[in-house]
């Protein structure tokens, strides 16, 4: 047993492991990236968890190289969740659902958000902001990395319904934070503590610069990128929230120990209009039409994806039983055929809501006819309800599972995999992004959320090997440059972690970058929370730990 297993384990309920097996499978998320950790702890609450914190911070003058990174569904694509020093695992026992309202809903961050959903439906709520890999990710990877998905089009990303965190900081301390007035505010300042400290120092911070802050904000319907100091002071309101730069923060400020989340009312019927698009010479000027009609969800994927579902159709029983992938089988019947006539380059799915059936068969109709001008462009598949739709619903929310899982000789290499303009650029500005996957030769998937103008563009590489890793910093970087010219965001859900925060001064300039760090060193000086990410990340570094193992 290693000195470090043997001193976390002497002073926590959960367990510690440090086998070579255990470490190897946690030396890797959804990313490119490989950290192999010293130890991997499974706290068993909170109180685990401000002793381990403790510890590194105690610690950390004679062993600068301790640290602690929280980890539960291991669904992140920009390497979060990886750490070469103490991964905590909360989703093996921090898993519990709170009190449950129409209104609101707590959870500790290791609960699956597919369970969670389960317990909202029951009182005919949702929390909206899910991701597409809604059955694989936890609730505090949502939190962690501002999650946003195909309900984000109208209700936005999680920042918006946080309704209050229990955070333990670097002192090794739980503390609530929510939205506070400016007498709370002045009340928590007052404390003279390392709480009131923290306040004090992060409201000079934004108040003494606030427009420059204030104009910083990515001009776009969703943004996952930096600490978002623009939405914690805002004078008019007289409101001050910290969670607001807690969320999206990676867990590079404190560890999130429980949510209460804001809920929505679930909506009632829905129906889906199914584009299948033979050429994407039009895609922008389409999108732009179908946001006149201010759908619920726009969603999309490519051809490829498309393909690779009926390559790997029996995957399909994990999601939906035997029973229902023989369902799924006679309702692509008519699609397989439609198939033969020549594959689309991208299917679209444009979703609505409303209040009784009639109302969404209306507005689904209504789309359709309006689209009918690009009808030598697609062909169209109508559904009132959902029966039909579901099938496709399916593959787009299974597109990153399916290539993660099931491409052999290559491997999904995310690193232009959530970049986001404004839509109405999109005519000229996806013709330029072709340009410069075909310039590298990249084998790329392309799905996300059209209505954002939010792709998720995954090429399938070999990174071990060293003429296709020589792609990834000149492909970047024209990515990078574009999205920038476009007035976009390098990332609009899956966050900076090590593939994006080497460019986070690239995308905001020297100043506003200095900021970031700034918050930072406010909330975390001696660096005990996940290092490596965000404003701590380093491009040589990062290439350093490409993953090699498969």
């Amino acid at each position: 047993m290693n000195d470090l297993k043997q001193q976390i384990s002497n002073i926590i309920e959960g367990e510690v492991d440090d086998s070579p097996e255990v470490k190897e499978f946690y030396s890797h998320d959804a990313s490119m990236f490989e950290l192999a950790p010293q130890i991997v702890a499974y706290p068993k609450n909170a109180a685990d968890i401000k002793k381990i914190v403790s510890f590194v911070a105690e610690n950390k003058k004679n062993q600068p190289e301790l640290s602690v990174t929280v980890r539960s569904g291991g669904t992140c694509m920009s390497g979060g969740a990886v750490n070469d020093s103490i991964v905590l695992d909360v989703q093996k026992h921090m898993n519990a659902i709170g009190d449950v309202s129409p209104t609101k809903a707590s959870a500790q961050p290791g609960m699956w958000y597919r369970d969670f959903e389960k317990e909202t439906l029951k009182v005919k709520a949702i929390m909206p902001s899910y991701p597409a890999s809604r059955d694989l990710c936890t609730v505090g990877g949502m939190v962690a990395n501002n999650a946003g998905g195909e309900k984000s089009l109208q209700y936005g990303k999680t920042e918006k319904y946080i309704d209050q965190l229990k955070v333990i900081l670097g002192d090794g301390n739980e503390y609530i934070v929510k939205a506070l007035n400016k007498s709370e505010l002045d009340a928590k300042i007052a404390q003279n503590d390392y709480e009131g400290n923290i306040y004090k120092q992060l409201f000079e911070l934004v108040d003494n610069n606030y427009d420059e802050i204030k104009n910083a904000k990515p001009h776009i319907s969703k943004d996952s990128t930096g600490y978002h100091i623009w939405d914690v002071w805002d004078r008019e309101t007289g409101i001050f929230d910290i969670t607001q730069v807690m969320v999206g923060s990676q867990g590079t400020l404190g560890i999130v120990t429980d949510v209460t989340f804001r809920l929505v009312p679930a909506p009632t019927h829905s129906g889906t209009l199914v584009v299948f698009l033979r050429k994407i010479d039009d895609l922008g000027d389409l999108i732009n039409k179908v946001l006149e009609h201010k759908p619920a969800t726009f969603e999309g994927f490519d051809n490829y994806t498309l393909m690779l579902s009926f390559k790997l159709f029996f995957y399909f029983h994990k999601t939906l039983g035997w029973a229902g992938l023989t369902k799924l089988a006679f309702q692509l019947i008519p699609d397989a055929l439609m198939l033969f006539r020549g594959i689309p380059k991208m299917v679209l799915l444009v979703e609505f809501n409303g209040d009784t059936q009639d109302e969404v068969r209306q507005k689904v109709h209504h789309m359709r006819e309006d689209l009918k001008p690009f009808g030598h462009e697609a062909l169209f598949e109508e559904d009132g309800g959902q029966d039909q739709a579901k099938k496709f619903w399916i593959m787009r929310r299974e597109s990153f599972n399916l290539l993660r899982k099931k491409v052999k000789n290559k491997h999904t290499a995310p690193f232009m995999d959530d970049l986001i303009v404004p839509p109405q650029t999109l005519p000229h500005f996806l013709p330029e992004v072709r340009a410069i996957i075909n310039k590298y030769k990249l084998l790329a998937t392309i799905a996300g959320h059209m209505g954002d103008g939010n792709f998720h563009i995954i090429p399938l590489m070999k990174i071990e090997d060293e003429k296709e890793k020589a792609k990834l910093e000149p492909a970047m970087h024209e990515i990078n440059e574009l999205v920038l010219k476009y007035g976009g965001s390098l990332s609009g859900e899956h966050n900076d972690g090590m593939i994006r925060g080497p460019w986070l001064k690239d995308m905001y300039g020297p100043a506003v970058f200095a900021y970031f760090q700034t918050v930072k060193n406010i909330f975390d000086p001696e660096n005990i929370f996940n290092p490596h990410k965000k404003t701590d990340s380093d491009w040589q570094f990062s290439m350093a730990h490409l993953r090699e193992h498969f």
